[in-house]
């Protein structure tokens, strides 16, 4: 006998007996699948950063003579790091590729209304360099640099593990 639980608004529990089912010889019941574990409670999940503040450490100096050194760098996709190897001057140079790479993911430059490879080619050269390991950074997420620990005395330091050209992971 099995206990019938009671609808809102339908009156007491009543004690009444139920028909057990009853399989037919030819046919079988498989047990049914065990629930799947709840999911362990996880951190509050971040939203994915896409774009990075920077500031150059001399600035581009446009034909007015104003100095932008504030800019933003987004994220660089499969197609920024791909289309730049069909341009011209790429094949030409291969040194190239970071110039018009940066071209395409600084999303802004100080007042400038669009920052584009001809703004890079004309950036002074510490501050291609920096652009070219801000790249590295914001794209490998931040991990550039490893800790290691010297051989001799144990000490732990970290190494820089960048150095190869921009575009070419």
């Amino acid at each position: 006998m099995r206990r019938t639980a009671a609808r809102a608004g339908a009156g007491p529990v009543v004690d009444a007996p139920v028909a057990e089912p009853v399989a037919a010889p030819e046919q079988t019941f498989a047990p049914a699948p065990a629930a799947a574990p709840a999911p362990a409670p996880s951190p509050v999940a971040q939203p994915l950063r896409t774009e990075f503040p920077f500031e150059l450490p001399r600035g581009y100096v446009d034909d007015a003579g104003t100095v932008h050194r504030d800019g933003v760098m987004r994220l660089a996709t499969a197609r920024d790091e791909l289309i730049p190897l069909r341009d011209v001057r790429v094949q030409e140079n291969p040194a190239y590729l970071s110039v018009v790479l940066l071209g395409r993911v600084i999303t802004r430059l100080g007042t400038l209304a669009m920052v584009h490879d001809g703004i890079v080619e004309n950036m002074f050269a510490s501050d291609l360099a920096f652009l070219q390991d801000f790249y590295r950074q914001v794209n490998a997420e931040g991990h550039t640099r490893a800790s290691v620990e010297c051989p001799h005395c144990s000490e732990p330091f970290e190494v820089e593990l960048g150095g190869s050209r921009l575009g070419e992971s």
